[in-house]
């Protein structure tokens, strides 16, 4: 983004496009992500002084009589469009920006909104996180591209360990509060989603702005680009404090806002007790001695809990709170050693019988409704040829039937990512 260049822009969208949540998981193709909002003729109007942008990335603007304050400010793409709309609301100057936390669909109109007296205000884990976002950024332009269907972007120069930056004037610890137009603004670290994120709270109109930490699906507790541990406890505990306020609107940065004090407490207890049943049971089955893979098939949410997988998804979840308590490291002694696994997959393959037989299992275990298992096949086939056509095409079939079923925006990401590569071997043999 700086300077404008076009690599930073892609970098940013790359980035942007895997740290959103909520409702725009809906959406299956980076096109309709980006234009989420973009026949939105008029801001939102929450109430008298409460409106909202909708995009990949909402932006909430609260006026006061003594000017306004931004909560939020939506990705490079949508935050123009943001301004637009809700500066025709009210151009009063903007005091205060907050940022619910540091993901690029929530930062990436920053400079459109800041004039030269506006505080933009953090919490302080904020330094840290943008930090580790830019110490990645090569790492995550590539994930994110591959999961979006975007050009992989060129090899992103390192910057350094601590090279981003630093937007806000204003950083907190745990709560920071200030009065605008005699409208209080309360600001509490919840982490969940992020380790800097935070909530807003007004008391006055009894609105609390969750950011991350709420969207219409299971939390992605794990996402496949990969990600710091997201930790159960801070979900639950950072949504606990929201309840503790008893709001009337709860207005999440994806999403629509969710109002009336019932439906609130509803759901966001539904949503904290479906984390927490989560988690437990993965506890549970770790002091029993089961393994990460049991615990993934074996654990379901029961119907009362059941908040959707159109973003976050229970077994990569579950994953991500066995390891973010134990590590890699299963007890089998081969995993200690750098060797992966794929080194005996050709040794294997050709005592089977060749990628031929392989192969051909594969599609048997398609044709039993095994897809996943017939893309484990295809790994060993592909490792003893990597341009074998009868692998390929299992292959392929395997990620198309995966995708037939698939109802969850990341995982079909990874899937088109997939058949794309498979498609393009078959086209170069």
């Amino acid at each position: 983004m700086k300077n404008g260049s076009t690599r930073s822009l892609a970098a940013a969208l790359c980035l942007a496009l895997s740290f959103a949540g909520g409702a725009m998981a809906q959406a299956l193709n980076p096109l309709a992500i980006l234009n989420e909002g973009s026949d939105q003729k008029e801001a939102l109007k929450v109430n008298e002084a409460i409106f909202e942008a909708i995009g990949f990335g909402n932006t909430f603007m609260v006026t006061t009589s003594e000017g306004n304050v931004i909560i939020d400010t939506s990705n490079v793409i949508a935050a123009p469009r943001h301004v637009k709309l809700l500066k025709a609301v009210s151009d009063a100057p903007i005091k205060y920006i907050i940022l619910t936390h540091g993901h690029l669909d929530h930062t990436g109109g920053i400079r459109l909104w800041k004039n030269a007296g506006t505080q933009v205000i953090a919490q302080r884990n904020h330094v840290e996180f943008v930090n580790y976002q830019k110490r990645l950024e090569g790492f995550f332009a590539i994930r994110n591209a591959a999961q979006f269907a975007l050009r992989q972007p060129a090899p992103i120069p390192w910057a350094g360990n601590h090279a981003a930056t630093i937007e806000p004037t204003i950083l907190f610890d745990d709560k920071y509060e200030f009065t605008l137009g005699g409208v209080k603004f309360e600001i509490y670290r919840t982490p969940g989603e992020t380790p800097d994120h935070l909530t807003v709270w007004i008391p006055k109109y009894k609105a609390a702005f969750t950011g991350d930490n709420y969207y219409e699906s299971f939390p992605n507790m794990y996402t496949l680009r990969g990600t710091e541990p997201r930790w159960a406890f801070d979900y639950i505990d950072s949504l606990d404090k929201v309840l503790s306020f008893k709001p009337d609107v709860v207005l999440p940065s994806h999403g629509r806002p969710v109002v009336g004090g019932a439906e609130v407490t509803r759901r966001l207890t539904q949503y904290r007790d479906a984390v927490q049943y989560v988690h437990d049971e993965v506890v549970k089955g770790m002091d029993a001695g089961k393994d990460v893979y049991t615990l993934m098939a074996e654990i379901h949410l029961p119907p009362a809990l059941d908040v959707g997988e159109s973003y976050g998804k229970l077994t990569w979840s579950i994953r991500g709170i066995y390891e973010g308590y134990a590590g890699w490291f299963d007890m089998n002694p081969a995993t200690m050693y750098e060797t992966p696994p794929s080194v005996a997959y050709a040794d294997v393959v050709r005592l089977a019988g060749g990628p031929e037989s392989v192969a051909k299992l594969a599609v048997d275990r398609i044709g039993e409704g095994k897809p996943a298992e017939a893309l484990r096949l295809t790994d060993m086939s592909l490792a003893a040829d990597p341009s074998n056509r009868a692998a390929l095409e299992a292959r392929l079939k395997a990620l198309e039937m995966l995708r037939e079923n698939c109802h969850n925006s990341n995982e079909r990401g990874w899937l088109e990512y997939g058949i794309g590569v498979a498609k393009s071997k078959l086209a170069a043999r």
